[in-house]
């Protein structure tokens, strides 16, 4: 076992341990009243905010964790019907194979179309469960059988879908409605729908003319008060027997907005940095994002290589106005050098579509806070 006093307590892209979660308190208890009251919860944010840290941790607590069957499905790499169903069938195993075989057993009869997945192990005489997606004929009959088991189970399922804004942009056509038919039927489930893109998640619970209209209640996201994570980086540095000065986090805290995942990645680097015994400071932080520039450089510039000349202009005129507005302006073209504003907007809407720059009330900005500091320097 990992000894989480003598590792670095600032985790990126895994599930944080509870005594590693910072605050959310707030949040957590909306969250866990809403699903223990029976409510469906739509958390619309931006990216990097914490959304999926704060459904893990949830779905820990002794109120859900004790009373709820509970399954995790990531949509953001989805593009089909088809894949939500591989996605979502092999959750419901892998998180039924660790309770008894019963479950397991209960799990194939009633969801026939996925049996071809279950094999047993010529070695070890272990049961094993992989499905393909060419392995799934009909989707909608094993979404179908799905849907029946969780609501036989033994206790009440509750089901989080990160990315769900993804279900727009899969082939098929009416996978929303689909989805909304199966979903209102559950009486012994309850879901939680997570979602990155606000205006897409905003519209499909909250326009009249969609199926997921008034079907979950919505809660957004906003950054960890600056106190409260300054206390909580101070303490997670003074318990390795390191010294993080406040004045260190509230400036990594500000330049990046607040934005969990980008602080945790410079907190991570200032620790890394630092030494038993020794204490970190304000002059570290400009050296910590020159090594996270560098580790990521080979990223962003693959991220450059696919994309066009002009869509490539446009992102250096945002990187360098850190929030633009009016970007079809005469202004702003003639500033950056910039050539029509149609050719524009449709390089900014590629740019939005692939997740590179986002919409906020203060203009569209770089998803990513640390490729805008890249290029800039550029």
């Amino acid at each position: 076992m990992i000894n989480r006093l003598n590792s670095n307590p600032f985790i990126l892209g895994k599930d944080i341990p509870d005594e590693l979660f910072c605050d959310r308190k707030k949040e957590t208890e909306i969250l866990v009243k809403q699903i223990t009251n029976g409510r469906n919860v739509a958390i619309i944010s931006h990216r990097r905010l914490g959304k999926s840290g704060l459904i893990h941790h949830c779905l820990r607590r002794p109120e859900i964790a004790d009373n709820y069957h509970t399954f995790y499905v990531d949509l953001y790499a989805t593009s089909s019907l088809t894949d939500l169903v591989q996605a979502l069938g092999n959750e419901v195993y892998h998180s039924l194979k660790s309770k008894s075989e019963k479950f397991v057993e209960r799990f194939f009869a009633m969801v026939q179309s996925l049996r071809a997945g279950f094999t047993v192990d010529g070695i070890t005489g272990e049961p094993t469960f992989s499905i393909n997606v060419g392995e799934i004929p009909s989707p909608e009959t094993t979404m179908r059988e799905i849907f029946s088991y969780l609501e036989a189970a033994d206790k009440p399922c509750l089901v989080a879908i990160d990315e769900f804004q993804q279900i727009g942009e899969y082939q098929e056509k009416n996978i929303e409605a689909l989805l909304r038919t199966h979903i209102q039927r559950c009486s012994n489930t309850s879901f939680i729908f997570s979602g990155s893109k606000r205006h897409t998640m905003s519209n499909m619970f909250n326009s009249p003319a969609k199926p997921f209209y008034q079907s979950a209640i919505s809660m957004g996201l906003d950054p960890i008060p600056e106190d409260v994570y300054t206390d909580f980086a101070c303490r997670m540095f003074a318990m390795r027997d390191r010294v993080v000065t406040p004045e260190t986090v509230l400036a990594a805290y500000r330049r990046y907005e607040g934005y969990t995942w980008f602080v945790h990645m410079m907190l991570n680097e200032l620790y890394s940095m630092t030494e038993k015994g020794q204490t970190c400071t304000e002059e570290y932080i400009d050296i910590a994002e020159d090594n996270i520039l560098r580790l990521q450089e080979i990223a962003y510039e693959s991220t450059l290589s696919m994309l066009s000349a002009k869509q490539k202009q446009v992102l250096l005129a945002i990187a360098h106005e850190g929030y633009a507005q009016s970007v079809t302006s005469s202004t702003f073209i003639k500033k950056h050098h910039l050539t029509s504003a149609s050719s524009l907007q449709t390089a900014l809407n590629a740019l939005i579509e692939k997740s590179i720059v986002v919409r906020t009330e203060k203009g569209v900005r770089l998803e990513d806070f640390f490729f805008a500091m890249w290029l800039r320097r550029r």
